[in-house]
């Protein structure tokens, strides 16, 4: 939101800051030498989309076949809780959760719809870098905009690089806490942030 109603525009300004070569160099070393863990939400999973950290672990340029987050179907922004069901837990972000539990957590994007052509997302499924995804209050996946809110190709809210150790996803896992969302049923806590703290003890 820093970067105004531009499309695109924060996504825009973390990629192009972190093409940095200083910046990019320290990304890649925290990545590759110091078995580091990056995890980006909303405007956050928008910037490591682009920068190619997710799906393919680097920061590379876009080629046109490129997954991408774009506009939701409605063409506004949506702000809503939304039922999220893990796929995989390839991710330490993920550790605490299993496959196929589903958890209601806070949506609030206009450009969140994940696209990408059909052999990427064959491959990110293959590889188990499909994290999450969109589903009903029963956890069944479904591609109903009421609960697949901004339209992503089958039902996609989160992918991960291919070790997991990069973990980008449009829900806001971190919106929780006494007080917070307290007349929603539902697991709300995916204890995310101690699943990170964890992976490093």
């Amino acid at each position: 939101f820093s970067a105004g109603d531009e499309p695109d525009g924060s996504a825009k300004f973390f990629a192009t800051a972190f093409r940095n070569e200083v910046l990019k160099d320290a990304v890649m070393r925290l990545l590759n030498e110091r078995d580091g863990l990056i995890l980006g939400v909303c405007n956050g999973f928008q910037a490591l989309i682009k920068l190619g950290l997710v799906p393919f672990g680097e920061i590379r340029e876009q080629e046109e076949t490129s997954p991408t987050l774009t506009f939701n179907t409605i063409n506004r922004h949506i702000s809503k809780m939304i039922y999220t069901k893990v796929i995989s837990d390839k991710s330490p972000w993920l550790a605490k959760t299993r496959p196929g539990e589903t958890y209601v957590i806070p949506a609030s994007h206009g450009e969140g719809r994940f696209v990408a052509p059909e052999g990427i997302i064959e491959k990110l499924f293959e590889n188990g870098q499909v994290a999450t995804r969109y589903a009903d209050s029963t956890g069944r996946i479904t591609m109903d905009s009421e609960y697949n809110v901004n339209g992503s190709f089958m039902a996609i809210e989160g992918i991960t690089s291919p070790d997991g150790r990069c973990f980008g996803r449009m829900g806001h896992p971190e919106r929780i806490g006494r007080g917070v969302a307290v007349n929603i049923c539902g697991e709300q806590d995916m204890k995310i942030f101690e699943a990170g703290v964890e992976y490093f003890r």
